[in-house]
């Protein structure tokens, strides 16, 4: 009777090789490899959003005329609501383009918003990065800036065919221009880690050393035009609290994001109307 000699080590032998085949192939291919096994997976995470979507749809149907009736209710006054900021807006704009001519003054860059769906976040990376459902074929780019009901939720870093990866505001790799509401003095924003069980957070520097903030008056930070990817005035978060630099001139402060990111569902990516514009007159260049 025979016997099976197979030594223990071989399972880990063709590991090495294989491992060590990968580590041989060109950069080229393995990096049209990612992206193949990405665009594979796009589309079961789209299909899995969707089943939630109707999933949600059909616990509504649950719910009784009353709650219903509330429901529909509360959004009404929050349309007449936005309705009135909308017209508050449009003023704003027709005010600020008069200025404009009258001093001779470049216009401001326009911002279109592109709606977007959260479909994939990841336990290990849920402060970092998350997958939306827009990509190259909604004219996504690398480096747009992405917003949300509390403000800036991040930045494009990867564009696929129909999906894209945002980096969050609060990874720690994520770094904006900024400044106090009210203050046109830039400051440098920082994401850092959050700990466990605890909301996302950031760090201010280079804050002037004349403004003060406290628990009982504290100071908004918002994105200022000079860092490109966002206009000016987006929400990021407050700062409580802020201590000295080594160097003196400045200070720093931590800031507190706002809760609404734990569970963002829906996103807008802004795209420069100056892109789009240049890609409609030049069909030729930048296209899909």
């Amino acid at each position: 009777m025979s016997r099976n000699h197979s030594s223990p080590l071989r399972p880990l032998v063709y590991t090495a090789l294989i491992l060590c085949a990968w580590w041989a192939v060109p950069s080229a291919i393995k990096g049209l490899v990612r992206a193949t096994f990405y665009e594979c997976q796009a589309p079961a995470w789209t299909a899995l959003d969707k089943l939630a979507k109707l999933q949600s749809v059909w616990t509504d149907k649950t719910h009784s005329r009353n709650v219903l009736a509330d429901s529909g209710r509360d959004l009404a006054r929050l349309n007449a609501a936005y309705l009135l900021r909308i017209q508050q807006a449009d003023a704003t704009q027709q005010e600020l383009c008069k200025m404009e001519q009258m001093l001779s003054l470049p216009p401001l860059p326009e911002w279109r918003y592109v709606v977007a769906r959260v479909v994939r976040r990841d336990l290990d990376t849920w402060w970092q990065r998350i997958v939306i459902q827009r990509g190259s074929k909604d004219g996504v780019r690398e480096g747009d800036g992405v917003v949300y009901r509390g403000g800036v939720a991040g930045r494009v870093v990867e564009v696929h065919s129909t999906t894209c990866v945002v980096e969050l505001v609060s990874s720690a790799s994520f770094r904006v221009a900024a400044h106090v509401e009210g203050d046109e003095r830039p400051v440098t924003y920082v994401g850092m880690p959050a700990p466990v069980f605890r909301n996302p957070g950031g760090a201010a520097s280079n804050v002037p050393a004349d403004i003060l903030a406290s628990n009982a008056k504290p100071v908004k930070l918002v994105t200022s035009r000079l860092g490109g990817a966002f206009p000016d005035g987006i929400d990021i978060g407050t700062i409580r609290k802020l201590e000295g630099e080594p160097d003196g001139l400045f200070q720093r402060g931590d800031v507190m994001l706002s809760p609404d990111l734990t569970g963002v569902q829906e996103v807008a990516v802004m795209i420069p109307v100056a892109r789009q514009g240049s890609l409609v007159s030049n069909p030729d260049k930048g296209g899909n």
